[in-house]
């Protein structure tokens, strides 16, 4: 194992693959799956997983930025990336060398763009987005959006391939702004000649609603992971979550009655009681503000006592256990959503939140086939001053 602490973080790739799998099955023949997997696939290895989704026949990815895209083209991801930000046009050679695709959401974006001399041997293919309701990134004038569709067909650096939006409230229960988005969406390309072009409106929770019939494409990141945005989401079929969270025991001691622990003494022992150290913190993305969360060691749940440190918790232990005992933090007696509700956030949050300072361990058809250790991967040279 290429990594010398007692916490990891374990992918099961084989979940993966299962999940994307049932999508594909799930959704219309005539929708493609979009992967995305900026974020690091939300924390859980955004190359391991895309080679995962390779060997399912997906064939389109997200991600949010330039390095997020280049690093999978380093590793060997061929197929088609879109870009979701705004891609600084200093860096038109890059993308268009690389084959990857980026959004246009401004006309001041786009005509700072065509004014570059870009060296690129052919076209760059974009995907246009409309705002319709998000308010974050996209064209919200429908004059301004064909203004720019026709500055992009016009134009010998870049290729329409797409036109996308964003949903604000798919995972609600109530549809009123979320139909409100799809209408606005329609309104604005009814218009628009789509022939050879991909539609797309849809993440995850928005993709198991029926879907207007011009969609084409649909972009999925948290299913894959299996991953449900919320409780109310009505599945088709179960997802399988893929990461698991672990460490060990290093420290058994009995502490007596009424000490505190941790740091500002918010817990204070009852009585005498075992406490157990395990080391992970918040420097890993182990939440600090957890409330009343427990772990599971040893066949029994351990609660977390006192303030989670920067790289250690503290568990109150029904019964010593010897030093070196596996600890599970998440995994199949602890779910990421009962984590998620001890400290108050939601689960593609805290997935994001955990550090590369844990190891990722991928598992494929039950054996270990890759681990990643963000801190041995390669040095720093250089001098300063």
């Amino acid at each position: 194992m290429s990594f010398y602490r007692d916490t990891f973080i374990e992918i099961d790739l084989d979940a993966v693959y299962q999940n994307v799998t049932n999508l594909q099955q799930y959704y219309p023949q005539n929708q493609q799956i979009m992967a995305v997997i900026k974020a690091d696939s939300y924390g859980h290895g955004a190359v391991m997983v895309a080679r995962t989704l390779l060997e399912a026949g997906v064939t389109h990815f997200a991600v949010a930025t330039l390095d997020e895209a280049l690093e999978l083209r380093k590793n060997g991801i061929e197929d088609p990336i879109l870009l979701f930000g705004v891609t600084d046009v200093a860096f038109l050679d890059i993308v268009a060398k690389q084959h990857i695709s980026i959004s246009v959401h401004s006309l001041a974006w786009l005509n700072k763009a065509l004014s570059q001399k870009c060296k690129c041997t052919e076209p760059i293919a974009v995907h246009v987005k409309i705002d319709t309701g998000m308010h974050r990134l996209g064209f919200i004038m429908e004059s301004d959006f064909y203004a720019a569709v026709q500055m992009i067909r016009q134009s010998d650096l870049f290729q329409l391939k797409g036109v996308y939006t964003h949903l604000a409230t798919s995972e609600e229960q109530n549809d009123s702004y979320y139909q409100m988005q799809v209408d606005r969406f329609e309104k604005t390309i009814a218009n628009l000649d789509k022939t050879g072009l991909y539609i797309h409106i849809s993440n995850s929770a928005g993709s198991v609603k029926t879907p207007p019939p011009w969609i084409n494409m649909v972009r999925t990141g948290l299913f894959i992971n299996g991953i449900c945005p919320a409780k109310n989401v009505q599945l088709p079929f179960p997802l399988k979550p893929s990461l698991s969270l672990y460490s060990k025991v290093i420290l058994v001691k009995k502490v007596p009655a009424h000490e505190k622990i941790s740091y500002n003494g918010i817990y204070e022992t009852p009585r005498d009681v075992w406490i157990g150290t395990v080391p992970i913190g918040y420097a890993d993305g182990y939440d600090r503000r957890m409330v009343k969360g427990h772990v599971y060691v040893a066949g029994m749940e351990a609660k977390v006592v006192g303030r989670i440190c920067m790289d250690l918790i503290m568990i109150e232990l029904p019964h010593p256990v010897e030093e070196g005992t596996p600890v599970e933090l998440i995994g199949p007696h602890i779910s990421i959503d009962e984590y998620c509700e001890w400290v108050g956030t939601n689960n593609y949050h805290a997935t994001c939140a955990f550090t590369d300072r844990i190891p990722r361990v991928y598992r494929r058809h039950g054996k270990i086939v890759r681990v990643v250790n963000r801190r041995l991967n390669g040095k720093i040279g250089g001098k300063t001053g």
